[in-house]
């Protein structure tokens, strides 16, 4: 099992930065072929609105993640992605059926083949639909067509629809970042995303801990 870890970290480091040049260099040949570079101070503001909130969740994923994904569903997820919507529970749904414990060989083997298969399995369905409404995608986005406001409203759905779950689950530390925020956009209701979610992260965290104390959530 050790020759099998040291294995994993070596391939895993290797493809972790072959899939970093691969994304780095579709930006990089684009800028190339078209002649243009971005400037530094425009790539220093897109930072700064998004820097605060995920450069801290990439580093806590990483500490969280990993002893659950173990360490060839870590490698796999992150090269991947959508881990928290999508490899985590496929990783623990499959250890639970086969009665295995994270951070065990068993649960290893289950994880890492559960990713391995659900990004697989993941990538087919996106290429069958692609291909498939790829012939009548233009006519269904088009401006004029009546499905155009419905495509408008794909990623509100999208995301309300992952925080409906957690919102059900845990509706008690809920209503106290949402009436903040609601409170917020009342009355600046053009402040962006790279504000808010900082704000509501941390009145979450706050009022969580504050509702812990006192024996209203556990």
């Amino acid at each position: 099992m050790n020759d099998y870890i040291n294995k994993t970290h070596r391939y895993g480091k290797i493809w972790m930065i072959v899939t970093l040049l691969m994304f780095l260099s579709v930006p990089t040949l684009i800028c190339y072929h078209l002649g243009v570079s971005p400037k530094l101070e425009m790539i220093g503001k897109g930072l700064a609105t998004v820097a605060l909130v995920f450069y801290p969740t990439a580093v806590l994923e990483v500490l969280t993640y990993s002893p659950l994904l173990g360490t060839g569903g870590t490698y796999l997820g992150f090269v991947t992605g959508n881990i928290t919507n999508l490899k985590l529970p496929v990783a623990l749904s499959a250890m639970e059926s086969a009665k295995a414990e994270p951070n065990t060989d068993e649960g290893e083997v289950i994880s890492t083949i559960s990713i391995a298969v659900s990004s697989i399995v993941t990538t087919i369905i996106i290429a069958v639909c692609v291909l498939a409404f790829f012939p009548i995608l233009h006519n269904i986005t088009d401006p004029a067509s009546p499905f155009a406001p419905a495509f408008q409203q794909v990623t509100p759905a999208l995301f309300g629809a992952l925080c409906a779950s957690y919102l059900a689950k845990h509706w008690k530390i809920s209503v106290l970042p949402i009436a903040v925020l609601s409170f917020i956009l009342i009355f600046n209701g053009t402040m962006g995303t790279g504000v808010l979610i900082p704000i509501g992260v941390v009145v979450s965290l706050l009022g969580a801990h504050i509702m812990f104390k006192k024996g209203i959530v556990k």
